[in-house]
């Protein structure tokens, strides 16, 4: 926000099952809207403006994930017992963790150093209903020592054009991706979750729309046998003409780690 007097970051947890992702959009019910709504109630009289770390799609979690608060207001900043008073009036389904002041050279998308990402899926038969919000379900077996060869695949610097949707003849498609594994998944347990599930594991300074679901889907249809690794190397070079129509479920995805440049830990003030 222009001229704001305040300027907060934000950590919060979302299960994003019932929300059309993270940006505000007409008759939809986003995570943007409701932070919005419930900040109307927590700070009345007071102009804000929020900005997040990045948008999410349809679904997608997030176990860390943050956003900056301007304050328009010439004499106070956030109350205190924020925190408190912020999850008392937000719906169940998020929650605030931190709330740290920074000045206002911090832009909490310029400074964003690392985002992990995880993508929790089972295979070889139908899931419990209630796993519905966290993991996506493929019923039929899946090659997953094959998968896992493939996902190292994406691993440094490559063109991701072919992952990734609504292409801009200004968008930049050579990115590095740091970590791309697939384990069991550890990082979530319920009794109701199948015997053995798995998570990708990715890493990178930013990621593209759908990135993170193509890459995935890829290698799910990897694993079923539609595709081998020779066609995800072909993928990955600039001007291939390959072609990824499968984008996983929204539902399996969250993310998991959002880490700021380090360089910027001066402009964050207790």
């Amino acid at each position: 926000m222009e001229n704001a007097d305040f300027c907060y970051v934000v950590r919060i947890q979302f299960l994003g099952f019932r929300y059309s992702g993270w940006q505000k959009q007409p008759g939809q019910k986003t995570v943007e809207g409701m932070l919005e709504k419930t900040l109307k109630f927590v700070l009345p009289d007071q102009k804000f403006k929020l900005l997040g770390a990045g948008r999410t799609d349809a679904k997608v979690s997030a176990l860390d994930y943050a956003f900056e608060l301007f304050l328009k207001e010439t004499d106070r900043g956030i109350p205190v017992g924020f925190i408190d008073l912020f999850n008392k009036n937000l719906p169940p389904d998020i929650r605030a963790t931190d709330v740290t002041k920074v000045t206002k050279e911090f832009n909490i998308i310029q400074h964003s150093k690392r985002k992990e990402y995880v993508y929790l899926f089972s295979c070889g038969g139908k899931n419990h209903p209630f796993c519905a919000p966290y993991m996506a379900n493929v019923p039929e077996p899946l090659d997953i020592g094959e998968m896992k060869k493939a996902a190292r695949l994406f691993e440094g610097s490559h063109d991701f054009s072919t992952y990734t949707a609504r292409i801009r003849k200004s968008a930049k498609f050579l990115r590095r991706v740091d970590s791309c594994r697939i384990t069991e998944n550890t990082l979530l347990t319920a009794n109701f979750f199948p015997k053995v599930s798995y998570a990708l594991h990715i890493s990178a300074e930013g990621f593209m729309r759908y990135q993170v679901r193509m890459i995935m889907g890829a290698l799910i249809q990897l694993g079923r046998g539609a595709l081998n690794r020779s066609d995800i190397e072909a993928s990955l070079q600039e001007g291939s003409t390959v072609q990824m129509e499968y984008v996983a479920p929204g539902s399996g995805l969250l993310l998991n780690h959002l880490e700021f440049d380090q360089r910027q830990d001066s402009l964050i003030k207790d």
